[in-house]
């Protein structure tokens, strides 16, 4: 196996025969990786607003597609990417599966498998909405169909390489074993509510950090306490608290709110979503967790179309909420595309 020669091994290869094919106009890749990924994001834009009104209304349609468009993380569906794609392939095939179109099912299933790895969740929870559905078999056999994009590429490694699951070799550098990083996870934590320790003695660089962390908790009880009384008020007020905690944590910060805020908003909107889109965001909770690896988790999971969905409803329910929210978004994302544009590290 000669991983080093191949460097580009590691991700999956639909994006990039992609943007190959529109190279051959003359483009360079730059040019063509980003044409590729803003056509699929908009295409998502456009499929998830077209779902999400049929079943849930255009209230929910609207604040869904804003979510997914002033995201900070909607920066990679605008570069040359995998983030559109991948979310065009997956909320495709999610559709297709709740609507009962199985052909289409394992179509756009297997283009998200060959797209990213994440799309292995869709395998697990198309067979556990049959399951629960008591769908016929056709629908066991089209989420089975769905995993061949990463079975195609794995033959290919092997053939190329003898080794089936070189992919998955060659990101040892980012994820050295699978499985829940439990070190990872409790320094990021640790990041977010004590900030940067010196690494040589360990001890808390800045101590106002934890001591404005454990303010700003008491103030956001405070502020659940007497909701009643304060009125609109306490929206802004819980705003003010969320900016300020960005602030102190950063990207630490934004990491752990996409895994732990996206798995409450699951559970928040668990009555309203439709089964596959619920247990479509567990399944690919699980699989981000399992991922041995704590690098980039805000970005893999705006990649999870479940968590945007969960959101739009949110605040088509409460839309005093949904404004500051877009500002918000967009505070950071117009940081993250000048530290993009800088070549400095976003996620």
């Amino acid at each position: 196996m000669n991983i080093p020669r191949l460097p580009s091994l590691p991700f999956f290869p639909l994006f990039p025969l992609l943007s190959r094919g529109v190279m051959t106009l003359g483009l360079p890749f730059a040019v063509a990786g980003t044409l590729v990924n803003n056509l699929a994001f908009w295409g998502a834009l456009r499929l998830v607003y077209g779902w999400v009104a049929a079943r849930h209304g255009l209230a929910a349609a609207r604040w869904a597609t804003a979510v997914l468009a002033w995201c900070p993380l909607s920066l990679f569906g605008t570069v040359a990417y995998t983030e559109g794609l991948f979310l065009l392939w997956s909320t495709a095939a999610l559709r297709a599966f709740d609507c009962q179109q199985y052909g289409q099912t394992a179509l756009w299933g297997a283009l998200a498998t060959a797209t990213r790895p994440t799309g292995l969740a869709l395998l697990p929870a198309f067979w556990i909405v049959a399951w629960r559905e008591r769908r016929p078999e056709i629908a066991y056999l089209a989420g089975g169909a769905a995993v061949t994009g990463v079975l195609l590429f794995s033959v290919y490694c092997g053939l190329r390489l003898g080794d089936p699951l070189a992919f998955i070799h060659a990101q040892k550098a980012w994820r050295p074993a699978l499985g829940v990083d439990w070190a990872g996870w409790l320094k990021l934590i640790s990041q977010v509510t004590s900030g940067p320790v010196d690494r040589f003695t360990g001890a808390v660089k800045d101590p106002l950090h934890p001591l404005l962390f454990t303010l700003t908790i008491a103030a956001a009880g405070l502020l659940l306490k007497f909701r009643t009384h304060l009125g609109g008020s306490t929206g802004y007020g819980f705003c003010g608290l969320v900016l300020l905690q960005w602030i102190l944590g950063g990207d630490s910060w934004l990491n752990a709110m996409a895994i732990f805020g996206g798995a409450y908003l699951l559970w928040q909107s668990r009555q309203s979503l439709r089964p596959i889109v619920l247990i479509y965001g567990y399944c690919a909770l699980a699989l981000i967790l399992s991922s041995g690896s704590t690098y980039s988790l805000n970005r893999i999971a705006y990649g999870v179309v479940s968590w945007a969905i969960a959101l739009g409803i949110l605040l088509a329910r409460y839309p005093r909420w949904g404004y500051p929210t877009l500002i918000f978004f967009a505070i950071i994302l117009a940081s993250f595309a000048l530290r993009f544009a800088q070549q400095q590290w976003v996620a």
